[in-house]
């Protein structure tokens, strides 16, 4: 019988509270006191490396690419390359099931853990969930059932407190599958979110933050509109709409699967980081499925990250942000994805924007929690914005900062 989970102030309940040692949370948790280099270099035989061009910002990883499936796959969020490389496992016998998310029975949007052993099951995977769910917690469920090579499909914090645990698990094999993520909020919350941009929001089947800076919705009958991000009603959503968990989250791009599949630097195609062998030998599985090219980049970064740091000031003081005036709403975002950060720039925007967010709301709400929470490699990424490390923040000083 499980015991009662123990109380967390900052939690995304990956699943690993609902086991039945949920005291190793202590241990397995990105929130309470991570070490991102141990397991890099557990997982990929090396911890980032800051003189090689984007694995500060990224992490480890052996390649990038853009990408795109030459045939879609119906209900995909993009072309469907995550499920479809699960598909390929569980059709070639790599693997005894693929832990993931469905949708719940009577809300779309909402996430369920799923154990899939059939390839033909993984299309009820496709699309986008939003809120939290206990991933990790049919980790002791697939191990009763004699699933002893398993792939795992997860976002940033359920994917670190699995590899936190990987060794005491002791499955056969295991292919890790991430995500991207950043500002998850709950399900209910983003029930909120799509009712204001909808008067029929149960006629949404897609919704998708692009990289043009534009949010894609489509609908029931085949309608699609895009939304400008300027245009997005963020500021009449309370304050708590994103939890302090998702607000300091150091870890974006997923840097502890073997392979990532993401959006932020595909500019309009789906972004891969291969990040080690068993991230190769997934990208493989899809042979000429896939059409592949090297991922571009332009604009500049500096002042739009600049001018999120200064917003996130002003509403981590409890000051109102600095809007924009409506005329000039529709100039601007014409303007952003013309001239603004666009493809790996783009990543490497959002990447600082997440490290500043992160140094700034836990100054303001949890200061005696830096010095565990915000890994070393974070003081560099927003060493160029003005923001330093304080004595009493930091184990070490970072090498990246001596050498400046």
């Amino acid at each position: 019988m499980n015991q009662p989970a123990p109380y967390r102030s900052l939690c995304t309940d990956c699943g690993i509270s609902k086991s039945a040692d949920p005291k190793r949370c202590g241990t397995a948790c990105q929130f309470i006191k991570p070490d991102y280099s141990g397991l890099e270099q557990q997982v990929h035989g090396k911890s980032r490396d800051p003189a090689r061009a984007d694995e500060l910002h990224f992490g480890p990883y052996r390649r990038m690419l853009r990408a795109a499936l030459k045939s879609p796959s119906d209900g995909a969020q993009w072309t469907g390359i995550t499920t479809r490389i699960a598909e390929r496992l569980l059709e070639t016998g790599a693997v005894d099931a693929v832990l993931t998310m469905t949708a719940d029975a009577k809300d779309r949007w909402k996430p369920v853990p799923v154990l899939i052993t059939k390839a033909a099951d993984m299309a009820s995977c496709r699309g986008m969930r939003m809120g939290y769910a206990p991933l990790l917690s049919l980790l002791e469920p697939a191990i009763a059932q004699g699933y002893r090579r398993l792939a795992v499909i997860g976002i940033p914090c359920q994917i670190y407190a699995l590899r936190a645990l990987e060794r005491e698990l002791g499955f056969e094999k295991l292919f890790v599958i991430g995500t991207p993520c950043s500002d998850n909020t709950t399900t209910e919350n983003f029930h909120t979110f799509l009712n204001l941009l909808e008067d029929q929001p149960e006629r949404v089947t897609y919704l998708e933050f692009r990289a043009d800076y534009h949010v894609e919705l489509r609908y029931d009958d085949g309608r699609s509109r895009t939304i400008p991000f300027l245009q997005l009603p963020l500021s009449t959503l309370p304050t708590d709409f994103f939890p302090l968990t998702c607000r300091t989250c150091v870890d974006y791009t997923n840097v502890l699967a073997d392979i990532t599949v993401g959006y932020m630097g595909g500019e309009g195609q789906q972004w891969l980081l291969v990040r080690n062998q068993r991230g190769e030998e997934l990208l493989s599985l899809l042979k000429d499925e896939i059409d592949l090219t090297e991922p571009g980049s332009a604009g500049k970064r500096h002042n739009a990250v600049m001018g999120f740091l200064k917003n996130v000031e002003r509403a981590a003081g409890g000051l109102p942000l600095r809007k924009m005036p409506n005329w000039l709403r529709p100039i601007v975002g014409w303007l952003m994805p013309r001239i603004g950060p666009r493809g790996l720039e783009f990543a490497r925007t959002r990447v600082e924007m997440k490290a500043i967010e992160t140094v700034l709301h836990l100054r303001r709400e949890q200061p005696a929690r830096i010095k565990a929470m915000v890994p070393a490699h974070i003081w560099p990424l927003v060493a160029a914005y003005g923001l330093k490390p304080h004595a009493h923040e930091i184990k070490t000083i970072p090498i990246a900062l001596v050498k400046k």
